[in-house]
């Protein structure tokens, strides 16, 4: 739990005392918790707004409140401050920004004095405002939760770039003060165009932060080179420094001079050491000069023989085209259509496959939906005919801020790069913004990034620098030939990263009868019926029933019908994935694990603890009572016929480590489809397929529970005769969906 600051605590007690009708003011009660965020810092804005007799108040420090502010106190102080109330919200500012607020008393002290001196310090506009008054531009930057001082290992280096920029151009009329926290972020992107924008000569009104023609043509007659001291290189160097590039911030020495060929060659610019117009662009904005040629485009549009021609004589060599299309409607030439990869390889061409659904907002992405993109992006990939080792790039098409990539979009990558590591021999790579891209390939989910640049605005590129593993960087949306070879493309520079596949398997359209996600809807209802109906009809009731006896001891089981089937409809797709990829029927796996989560007992939990205490070194554990050895011995027998990849287990180290992930459902159920598939081979079968007959499937489902030819062999048979019962029960469910 954060600690509590009692000065924070102080200025929070102040509103909500102060303005006790603050609801009614439009001033909410604070809860007095002793932490800043910015509910406290939108409390006392609305407090200031309402002590200078602004109406509509607003969490907003926006252009009236400071209007207001100028128009009515230009220089606040000892002697321009005026009443108790205010010189209190100005103090608790102070508090809750890490200053001394000087008690808390109503006074503009000598204590607030040097506060607000050292704050101007911090924020290096101490020349540009000196003294200890506070400005209206100072009081703004107070009031919201920037940072002035370093902060999370914040750099020094970049600091000082803030300060300078804050000392500099405080003045002009649309410069705001931006932190001095040591990173870079949206705010300093900006403030650095608009610094460009100034330099150049534009008027306040006309400066505007934005990379249009007028800051374009200014740029291109500032070329920077060795031995530049003035402003220009301090802005030239600032902006290495911000794209991560370690130069001193100043003068344009000769080690600049390396560090930008560096630069250059990364970013793929014409190597001239100097700082261009090109490099000036690429550092200023994501999408750099957007005349640049591409060597690399992707677009909507089927590449036609003559389309083919049009890229070649372009220049394009390498084209991103979408494994699949989730619409029937809209752009119908989006998905790779029949032959065209054909024309691809005729004309010289290469292609790098995309992957994309619905993926615009936070709510799609989850390790569940990533499992499910990465085999339908598998299925489709070889129904293509792409070859092993192709990339695939799995898109996040949308502006995703930095903690909506920790909470949803890694747990979405992580389940891509498992599905695809296991069971393809495709690799990962992911299309979206900066941030998104370094971040999902930091964490190793991804081998490469298909970089959204082209979206400048987004709060994942602006402030970030190009990932350091990129592959093709999208600038401009471009059209190209003419006539029947005109077509329009999205323009994109390649790294040489990926160079995508020339070559491809022959169209494997998918014919197979595999199975297809549970309609819930329609038949959840129904099937929950039948297989209670089963279950009861051979002694196991929706509730209770016999777990297992030993001479007097019964143990009861611990789970209703109804709850275990809830479980297995919940990871219907997980059983749909694993069902399509292994080409078999889905009952096979959740037969099993249904009849195995219905007959758990106070004994198998029992196990699971021995195991933890050390005391004993397996059990059968989770949905499917699965034992360690058994799940090494399957994925090895898997590995080996190459039905999944991996590194081989060792039946003896790695046990305990596979016990721990058997407590993962989906690995658990994933063990118990290898299982499966091992268990086929261990009743002389050649493996279960989408056709299996029943006889086989039920040889298949005994071999769960042990060798019926070994010692109570009986039981394994017995057991096998209920399994084919319950998969039969779940087939005519599922065959039902598949028929839809």
């Amino acid at each position: 739990m954060p600690q509590v600051d009692e000065l924070v605590l102080r200025a929070q007690r102040f509103i909500n005392s102060t303005y006790n009708n603050g609801a009614t003011l439009g001033i909410s009660k604070l809860a007095e918790d002793g932490r800043t965020g910015w509910t406290t810092m939108y409390a006392l804005t609305r407090a200031l707004q309402y002590e200078m007799g602004i109406t509509g108040l607003s969490d907003s420090f926006g252009p009236t409140t400071l209007s207001t502010l100028q128009t009515k106190y230009p220089k606040l102080n000892q002697s321009t401050v005026p009443s108790w109330s205010f010189a209190c919200i100005l103090q608790s500012a102070l508090y809750c920004k890490g200053y001394d607020g000087g008690g808390i008393d109503g006074t503009y002290n000598s204590r607030v004095q040097d506060a607000v001196t050292k704050l101007k310090q911090d924020m290096g506009v101490a020349n540009a405002f000196p003294g200890s008054s506070l400005e209206p531009k100072v009081v703004k930057a107070l009031f919201n939760m920037d940072a002035y001082v370093t902060v999370n290992n914040g750099s020094a280096v970049i600091r000082s770039i803030q300060q300078w920029l804050n000392g500099r151009y405080v003045n002009r009329r649309d410069f705001y003060i931006i932190p001095c926290d040591g990173h870079h972020s949206r705010d300093v992107a900006k403030s650095m165009l608009l610094a460009v924008q100034y330099e150049i000569g534009m008027a306040d009104g006309t400066a505007n932060g934005t990379f249009g023609p007028g800051t374009q043509a200014g740029l291109k007659s500032h070329t920077v080179v060795v031995g530049a001291t003035d402003t220009w290189a301090h802005l030239f160097t600032a902006a290495m420094t911000l794209n991560g590039r370690n130069v001193p911030f100043g003068s344009f020495t000769t080690s600049v001079r390396a560090a930008v060929q560096e630069f250059q060659s990364f970013a793929k610019l014409p190597i001239t050491g100097a700082g261009d117009f090109q490099t000036w662009a690429s550092l200023l904005v994501s999408y750099g000069d957007q005349t640049r040629k591409g060597e690399a485009c992707d677009g909507v549009t089927k590449i036609t023989p003559a389309r083919a021609q049009t890229l070649k004589a372009a220049g394009v060599k390498y084209i991103g085209r979408y494994l699949y299309n989730p619409s029937s409607t809209s752009l119908p030439e989006k998905q790779i259509q029949p032959g065209e990869l054909a024309t691809i390889k005729q004309y010289g061409l290469r292609c790098f496959p995309i992957y994309q659904t619905w993926s615009r907002s936070a709510d799609y992405f989850n390790y569940p939906q990533g499992c499910i993109d990465a085999s339908n992006a598998i299925e489709w990939a070889k129904i293509h005919g792409f070859k092993p080792g192709s990339i695939i790039y799995f898109a996040v098409d949308y502006d995703a801020m930095d903690g909506e990539v920790t909470d949803y979009i890694l747990p979405h990558f992580q389940g891509i790069y498992r599905t695809i590591g296991e069971l393809s021999s495709y690799g990962v790579g992911i299309y979206g913004p900066r941030n998104i891209c370094q971040r999902v390939s930091d964490a190793g989910y991804a081998a490469t990034s298909f970089v959204s640049d082209m979206s400048s605005g987004f709060s994942g590129n602006l402030g970030y620098p190009l990932p350091t593993n990129w592959a093709f960087d999208q600038i401009a949306t471009i059209s190209v030939g003419s006539g029947d070879g005109k077509i329009e493309i999205d323009n994109n520079i390649a790294s040489g990263r990926d160079t995508g596949q020339g070559d491809f398997d022959p169209p494997n359209p998918n014919t197979n009868d595999l199975d297809v996600d549970f309609d819930k809807t329609k038949y959840r209802a129904a099937l929950l019926a039948d297989v209670q109906t089963y279950l009861t009809s051979i002694g196991v009731p929706e509730t209770g029933g016999s777990g297992w006896k030993d001479k007097d001891l019964v143990t009861w089981n611990m789970m209703t019908t109804t709850e275990a089937f809830t479980r297995i409809m919940d990871a219907d797709w997980m059983f749909t994935n694993l069902a399509r990829q292994l080409k078999i029927r889905k009952a096979l796996i959740q037969a099993p694990v249904l009849w195995e989560l219905r007959k758990l007992n106070p004994g198998d939990p029992l196990g699971d603890d021995l195991v933890r205490s050390g005391l004993l070194d397996d059990s059968s554990t989770g949905w499917g009572q699965i034992f360690a050895w058994v799940t090494i011995e399957s994925r090895n027998f898997c590995i080996e016929r190459h039905i999944i990849n991996g590194t081989p287990l060792h039946e003896t180290n790695d046990k305990r480590a596979v016990w721990d992930r058997l407590q993962d459902p989906l690995y658990n159920i994933s063990s118990v489809a290898y299982l499966t598939m091992y268990n086929a081979f261990q009743v002389g079968l050649p493996g279960p397929t989408l056709t299996t007959s029943q006889a086989d499937s039920q040889k298949i489902l005994a071999r769960y529970n042990g060798d019926e030819n070994d010692e109570g062999g009986e039981n394994v048979k017995q057991y096998g005769r209920e399994l084919i019962g319950l998969y039969n029960v779940l087939e005519n469910y599922n065959k039902l969906s598949r028929a839809q």
